[in-house]
């Protein structure tokens, strides 16, 4: 698939960082000739938008082009006490019904819940806006605690940068794990994120970006995910205790040794299975899983299919 088409919703008073998460990562050509997206921004009110910074945005593209696109974007909403207008609600539902895939990062679920595409569905938003949402759209089963919820047509997530996971999270859903992961090198972000990590990540920014000795066991053990890994082994080459190591791989990633080693054994599995014609068999060892049995196992609990299913609908054939 090539060229995939998304509408991003713009709205008066939004949120500059907001509008610019999906224009980034479905923007970026990440070193393809032929762009894997086609980006169009859409205002959902006529006349000139102004940012919540104070600056301008004059969009070319109204509610109409929600009619073309494959994927719908709602990147936000200004105030989750507001109810969006009518024919940003009635073009949202019209698209969702021809078949277009519609995503709100943010407070952009209040704006799907308004629009009845999350009805009986599961979701989550900003943890800080969870019980309003609660209280709103009780028909929705709100998880507050992750970082985005695919539900197949409709997908939301939660706050700010979970957004980025998100929009790769789609990336990867239409183009594979190898472009979402060209595209996350150059926005310098995190690959691949579960949606079922939590929202709170106690994660300084300075300790993320340095090299230290928990930095470079997480990259060692990437490496070599064919390798049987524990608590105590990674701890052990940290030169770490046990349960520093276990304080600062809190910090750092937001999950457990264990969930994250699960996360990277899938991703690294996705990315074998779409790039190459190795069997089954051996894209189980290569990625940590021991045998087919468990990478089934893992492949049906995280992505609801097989691993043979996922290769052939990657390749379309």
């Amino acid at each position: 698939m090539s060229g995939t088409r998304v509408a991003v919703v713009a709205f008066d008073r939004i949120r500059p960082f907001h509008l610019s998460v999906p224009c980034a990562v479905f923007g970026e050509t990440a070193g393809d000739e032929v762009p894997l997206f086609d980006v169009r921004v859409c205002a959902a009110e006529p006349g000139e938008l102004r940012a919540h910074a104070g600056f301008g945005i004059a969009a070319r593209h109204g509610l109409r082009t929600l009619a073309w696109a494959d994927i719908v974007v709602v990147p936000s909403w200004r105030d989750p006490r507001e109810v969006p207008p009518a024919p940003l609600l009635t073009a949202l539902r019209r698209a969702h019904e021809r078949g277009a895939l519609v995503v709100g990062l943010c407070l952009g679920a209040f704006v799907l819940a308004a629009a009845g595409l999350l009805d009986g569905r599961r979701a989550t938003t900003h943890w800080r806006w969870a019980s309003r949402f609660a209280e709103l759209y009780p028909q929705v089963r709100l998880d507050p605690d992750v970082l985005y919820v695919d539900e197949g047509d409709v997908i939301t997530s939660a706050g700010t940068a979970a957004g980025l996971d998100c929009c790769l999270h789609v990336v990867r859903r239409c183009h594979g794990a190898e472009a979402a992961s060209r595209i996350a090198r150059i926005l310098v972000v995190p690959p691949h994120r579960q949606g079922g990590q939590a929202q709170y990540i106690e994660q300084p920014v300075l300790e993320r970006a340095r090299d230290t000795p928990l930095t470079r066991t997480l990259d060692w053990a990437v490496r070599h995910l064919d390798v049987a890994h524990s608590l105590d082994s990674l701890a052990a080459r940290a030169a770490m205790s046990r349960r520093s190591f276990t304080r600062h791989f809190r910090r750092h990633t937001g999950t457990t040794v264990g969930q994250w080693l699960a996360a990277q054994r899938l991703a690294l599995a996705q990315r074998l299975l779409e790039t190459t014609d190795q069997p089954v068999e051996r894209i189980a060892e290569c990625a940590g899983f021991g045998t087919p049995l468990s990478l089934r196992q893992h492949f049906a609990a995280a992505l609801d299919t097989t691993p043979s299913r996922y290769r052939r609908e990657f390749r379309g054939h």
